[in-house]
């Protein structure tokens, strides 16, 4: 399995990266090094080892769901950009019709 240079540059691209000739040759060295490590990783017999979700054990992790008071209309507006009394304006995205 082989990275190529134009592999890299598409990524660099895909990422929006402007790279130099000498950052794209490094940048070819390391994703070829994480394809040997990927490669490796694929040797080991992984038959008898039952699939791992999380590395800890944890069980429910979420609040209870309890209903609890509103937040105020006047504190959940004070910091909006713009507000009329009773809520959040935003720019039309829409055309009238």
């Amino acid at each position: 399995m082989g990275i190529t240079r134009e592999d890299v540059t598409h990524v660099a691209k895909l990422a929006r990266l402007a790279m130099t000739e000498d950052e794209l040759a490094a940048m070819e060295r390391h994703f070829e090094a994480i394809l040997e490590h990927f490669a490796r990783l694929a040797e080991i017999d992984t038959t008898d080892v039952p699939p791992t979700f999380h590395p800890l054990p944890r069980v429910n992790v979420l609040r209870d769901d309890a209903a609890t008071a509103p937040i105020d209309r006047e504190a959940a507006l004070r910091n909006a950009p713009a507000a009329d009394d009773e809520c959040f304006l935003v720019p039309q995205i829409m055309e009238d019709e």
